[in-house]
């Protein structure tokens, strides 16, 4: 069977994979997004079905008032004596933790804070005589040298056994990070991360036959990169590599679609699959020669089955479905399903998508270059700023909405752009219906936005360039969000908005 990579489309990074006998369990970044980490379970690592997220409360995942591209960072999923484990860093606070649970879909543990581990990125490794290392980054912005850097833990009470030692500074590619440690026969295989998670990221080996070292570096380094080539996929990097049968290996790791001339990606760093073959010398080497490629022959496990897409949520059931998340930590007052059933309802705070607090907001990830996103809006504005409609958005910088809303004492349609210090209203429309509906058709170079009257004739308001939204623009670490607001814009929302329903149709 073939398959076509990503095997996860859109803003999905840092993949970390655990096998559990014929179930394999994957995890991600979800940076400020809320719940955090989302959790995956597949048979055949192509076809991957979220099971929830292993970050749902505020005390395991405290986001207010951070900045975009920050909290979570390059979580790393483990299996051990009947209990999975997910350790992370939350950059907004600056600690690295782990969580627990004995099923993957939850419920999680509250948070175990290692205050003696600084850094980035840690990683687990349960060892066959019951140790337990932690693996990461050096301190960023210290004088400590860069590199990887180790400990053994004692996994019930998050504590150092030991010094922290410096294990492995890389080949002399920039930022070494992203470390997993594995034993595989008699040797300590070091697999990270170098080049920045940019257009030179690159994936390189080590070993060493004691898990502190000395590692010697793999001769075919790197073992995975896209660089300087003309290959559709670019910046793969950050793998993770899982033992798929007695005989084959496999690789996750991330890397990024760019479109258009010069090359652009709005949709954020997404995750890809390819096999892992073995030299005759005992290294690893992902791809063919160290390069991915967009198809390729699925592994001979046994099927999961094709993801059914949901194209259409009617809101009718009593929570959100796993594909939504909120800005940093929601209000409870900000939005209920239970209020107006059938109906997602929005209570617009003074916080708006400009801000970097928790403004009213449910948002999914773009996922398809061409797709279009639509919903019926009920909303009646009663006092200027009072706003509610459809956004796509990378962070608070960088963002387009169509919205209802009143200016100057008139219910208007609008188009808005926030292009990093330039915002501006691009076009508006009278309109005086309590119902509207709202959509945005995306292309690989541009959004277009419209409205109609219920199951009327749309018109269109104006367009968006998707590049405006990319990282090569507003930077940072995550991809567009599409996805349904409210805002008194500067002050609490008189009335409420009512969003009947959020249709994602996948364009050919």
């Amino acid at each position: 069977m073939r398959f076509t990579n990503p095997v996860l489309s859109g803003f999905y990074p840092d993949p970390s994979v655990c096998r559990v006998g014929g179930d394999f369990y994957l995890v991600t970044s979800s940076f400020e997004y809320f719940p955090g980490v989302p959790i995956f379970h597949s048979t055949d690592m192509v076809n991957w079905r979220q099971l929830g997220h292993c970050l749902t409360r505020e005390n395991q995942l405290p986001l207010h008032g951070s900045p975009s591209s920050r909290g979570i960072f390059a979580p790393t999923i483990r299996y051990n004596n009947g209990r999975f484990y997910m350790i992370t860093t939350n950059v907004t606070v600056f600690k690295n933790f782990y969580v627990w649970a004995d099923s993957p879909e939850g419920p999680w543990s509250d948070p175990v804070w290692l205050d003696e581990w600084p850094g980035i990125d840690p990683s687990l490794m349960f060892d066959e005589d019951g140790k337990v290392y932690i693996t990461g980054t050096s301190v960023p912005f210290s004088s400590e040298p860069l590199g990887i850097y180790q400990s053994e833990l004692d996994i019930e009470s998050g504590r150092l056994i030991g010094k922290r030692k410096f294990i492995w500074q890389g080949t002399g590619g920039s930022f070494p990070e992203g470390p997993h440690l594995y034993r595989i026969g008699d040797w300590y295989y070091l697999i990270i991360a170098e080049g920045g998670t940019e257009y030179g990221h690159m994936v390189t080996a080590a070993r060493s036959k004691a898990p502190f070292g000395p590692f010697e570096s793999c001769p075919h380094n790197p073992i995975l990169t896209q660089r300087s080539t003309d290959s559709p996929i670019q910046a793969t990097g950050h793998a993770e590599l899982v033992q798929i049968s007695e005989r084959e290996w496999w690789a996750v790791f991330l890397g990024i679609r760019p479109v258009g001339y010069p090359a652009a990606h709005h949709l954020g760093r997404e995750t890809f699959g390819a096999p892992v073959t073995w030299t005759e010398d005992g290294w690893p080497i992902i791809g063919h020669n160290g390069r991915a490629a967009v198809e390729l022959d699925a592994p001979a496990l046994p099927p999961s089955g094709q993801i059914e897409w949901r194209e259409q949520d009617d809101f009718n059931e009593p929570e959100l479905a796993l594909y939504w998340n909120f800005l940093r930590n929601p209000g409870a007052e900000s939005w209920s399903l239970a209020e107006r059933p059938g109906w997602l309802t929005l209570h617009g705070s003074a916080h708006a998508l400009d801000d970097t607090q928790s403004p009213a907001f449910v948002g999914r990830r773009q996922q398809h270059f061409q797709a279009k996103w639509s919903t019926l809006l009920e909303f009646q504005p009663q006092h200027d700023g009072e706003e509610a409609g459809l956004t796509v958005l990378m962070n608070e910088r960088y963002h387009y909405e169509i919205a209802l809303t009143r200016l100057e004492g008139t219910k208007q349609v609008i188009l808005r752009r926030r292009i990093g210090s330039l915002w501006k209203i691009e076009q508006a429309a009278a309109y005086n219906d309590a119902q509207i509906e709202l959509s945005i058709e995306a292309d690989a170079a541009q959004y277009t936005f419209a409205f109609s009257a219920p199951g009327g004739q749309p018109h269109v308001l104006g367009t968006g360039e998707c590049a405006m939204l990319s990282k090569e623009v507003a930077g940072g670490f995550t991809g567009v969000y599409t996805g349904l607001y409210a805002t008194g814009n500067g002050k609490n929302s008189t009335v409420p908005a009512y969003f009947d329903w959020f249709k994602y149709e996948v364009k050919a």
